[in-house]
């Protein structure tokens, strides 16, 4: 028999997250403050050991390790030490695994609010958006405590391709901030190369299918380059949430004395595509700056 665990935020991510601890053998509680969503949690995905709760207190009442997936910095602090929150029902060396993106502060003050009470707590954000969480494919960016994290890591396997721990508390958030980073420079790059290989009046399709097999190749152009092309926006990681972690990463720049123009300019860019209307759509809408 698997271990008893909690899941807390059943959206776009934590709802097949924890789905997958279900399948993997455990024995999962689940919290989202909208029961309706919980509720159809457990009809698809919940065993006869799985179970809801009222409250992230609830939840975590018995639990080896809680995991949360929920919005921002305020939502984490919520769910671990607000009223009804997880750190008040979790028994002493349970383990509480964050896979929110959120501040490495955040995760600094929440490891240390775990520790007086005997607790561990993991910062370990996710890359691989909601495709990654469906098929089991994340990849996870951890810090905090070693012991801790070698109890949880083979648990996260059941949705986790690559898991590693960086670094003590907020180290794992860093990574995450390095991780957007990198994505928001990429997808401005190909968002301008097809826009320029589409007014020079070349096959869009056929170019991107030269091109990737060189040096320009890389996992936007593989899984996007086409349905930007075609104008089509609807492939998980949101805009208002690259938005999200993007301010995330430039309050860290500034805290650390580090300029990052390109990451402050491509922010502004998304802020338009907002503007337009776009906020819900993929980050690869950023095309629409050129092409509407």
């Amino acid at each position: 028999m698997g271990d008893n665990l909690s899941f807390l935020g059943l959206g776009v991510m934590g709802y097949p997250m924890a789905g997958h601890l279900a399948r993997a053998g455990h024995r999962v509680t689940v919290y989202n403050r909208t029961r309706a969503k919980a509720e159809r949690w457990l009809a698809e995905h919940g065993t006869a050991d799985c179970r809801i709760a009222a409250s992230p207190r609830a939840a975590a009442d018995g639990a080896d390790i809680v995991f949360a997936c929920v919005g921002a910095d305020e939502d984490v602090r919520a769910v671990c030490i607000g009223p009804e929150g997880a750190f008040d029902g979790m028994r002493t060396g349970a383990v509480f695994v964050d896979h929110t993106t959120a501040s490495a502060a955040l995760a600094r003050e929440m490891a240390a609010e775990a520790e007086k009470r005997g607790l561990a707590f993991l910062d370990a954000p996710v890359s691989g958006g909601e495709a990654g969480a469906v098929n089991g494919q994340l990849t996870i960016m951890v810090g905090g405590d070693e012991a801790a994290f070698a109890r949880v890591r083979p648990v996260i396997a059941a949705y986790a391709k690559m898991a590693r721990l960086l670094g003590p508390a907020g180290a794992g958030q860093t990574a995450k901030m390095v991780n957007q980073i990198c994505i928001a420079g990429i997808v401005q790059g190909l968002a301008e190369a097809l826009h320029f290989c589409l007014e020079a009046g070349l096959d869009a399709d056929a170019v991107v299918d030269v091109i990737s097999r060189g040096a320009a190749q890389s996992w936007q152009m593989d899984n996007r380059a086409a349905t930007m092309v075609r104008g089509e926006f609807d492939f998980g990681f949101a805009v208002d949430l690259m938005r999200k972690d993007l301010a995330i990463v430039l309050a860290e720049a500034r805290r650390l004395g580090v300029s990052l123009p390109l990451t402050a300019l491509v922010d502004q860019f998304y802020a338009d595509v907002q503007k337009m209307g776009g906020g819900r759509q993929d980050t690869s809408s950023l095309i629409r700056r050129f092409r509407g």
